[in-house]
């Protein structure tokens, strides 16, 4: 009966001492980290979030939950361990031993455009005989950029196609026969005489010579998101983002600096969009970045008292383009008094499905309605 009593003593002092040593060291040399592998995709692109737990300490940890939340338009594939609600929680649980590191990759999609970012982690774990739970939480900083996917159809094809004429026939896009920028691949809107034949029997696909630019120097986009419907058009106003980052890649790859304005308000800064003019890859990747940090959800400025003042300002050597899929009156009457003084320019009209809408008449010639569901 003592020799029981002993062992009970010995077996309840392991115990406390184990719980002790697990409440006082589960944290010590352990690090965990959340992270995604790239900084940005696009729309419907797949990547992965990395989870990695490195335990430097002999102490082995028998179980260790991590848990995080981020939103729930990001698509994860693995649902295992997880909830969806107004955001997308986590909750992985791992062993780890002494000594050891496990790295466990999550696999999502881009299901919307926007800025996604995890801010905290947090850690729960237990001893070896689960007496207690021990609770952590470690701030972590990682972001993702889905960028909005270039739009692309046939009838977007054929009206970049009639607004380059437009602009040629206007002599505000006149390209200078003896300078050369380089070659590129061949795209619909490409004069099939500035193909260089050489270059494109040594790659295989059809290769067109750039040229420089010798009146046009400047494209300016302007796009209005304002949506006081009742019935949100959020597929429109997506649409419309899309066109804009179609028509900066479209430009600004023929070398052409390109502005880009809009009242869609950045998530991190509060205020409407304001890309002045620039050329290059690094200005497409700053669009790209401000398109993707639009909140749908906050209150949008209007369109004419945070822009009119630029859309009339002195920019005689400037094509600009409109995107908005509304026609509320202000906007309308914005762009009826911009035709008259006599600069050309285009709107692209965003709407969702295929039913042809009543257009401005004024306005008309200088409309290109673009459906959401015709190729």
């Amino acid at each position: 009966m003592i020799e029981l009593l002993g062992v009970g003593l010995i077996g309840f002092f392991l115990l406390v001492v184990q719980k002790l040593i697990y409440d006082r060291l589960w944290m010590r040399r352990l690090t965990v980290s959340v992270s995604f592998d790239t900084d940005h995709i696009f729309e419907g692109e797949e990547s992965e979030l990395k989870e990695v737990i490195e335990n430097k300490k002999r102490l082995p940890l028998v179980l260790l939950k991590v848990k995080f939340r981020t939103d729930r338009n990001l698509l994860f594939k693995n649902h295992s361990g997880s909830r969806t609600t107004d955001q997308y929680y986590r909750n992985d649980m791992f062993r780890v031993g002494g000594g050891e590191r496990v790295t466990r990759r999550l696999k999502f999609s881009g299901g919307r455009r926007g800025y996604y970012t995890i801010d905290e982690i947090s850690l729960v774990s237990t001893d070896l005989f689960f007496l207690s739970q021990m609770l952590a939480d470690k701030p972590v900083r990682t972001q993702l950029y889905v960028y909005p996917r270039p739009y692309d159809s046939s009838r977007f094809r054929q009206a970049l196609v009639r607004m380059n004429g437009e602009m040629l026939s206007r002599r505000r896009l006149l390209e200078d026969p003896f300078k050369y920028r380089g070659i590129r691949e061949y795209q619909p809107y490409d004069d099939m005489r500035s193909i260089n034949w050489k270059a494109t029997a040594k790659s295989g696909n059809f290769m067109v010579n750039q040229r420089n630019y010798s009146t046009l120097r400047n494209v300016r986009i302007f796009f209005n998101i304002q949506d006081d419907n009742v019935l949100k058009k959020e597929e429109s106003v997506e649409m419309s983002l899309r066109i804009v980052a179609s028509l900066c890649v479209f430009f600004l790859k023929q070398g052409i600096q390109v502005a880009c304005y809009g009242n869609g308000v950045d998530i991190l800064t509060h205020e409407p969009i304001s890309i002045d003019s620039k050329m290059g890859q690094q200005q497409m990747d700053a669009i790209y970045k401000a398109l993707a940090r639009i909140d749908t959800a906050q209150q949008v400025p209007s369109f004419g008292d945070t822009f009119g003042e630029r859309i009339f300002g002195d920019f005689r050597d400037a094509f600009t383009c409109f995107v908005a899929p509304n026609q509320y009156e202000d906007f309308v009457d914005i762009l009826t008094r911009y035709k008259e003084t006599g600069r050309p320019f285009f709107w692209f009209y965003p709407v969702e499905g295929k039913k042809n809408p009543k257009l401005p008449p004024l306005l008309a010639e200088n409309i290109e309605v673009i459906y959401s569901d015709v190729s």
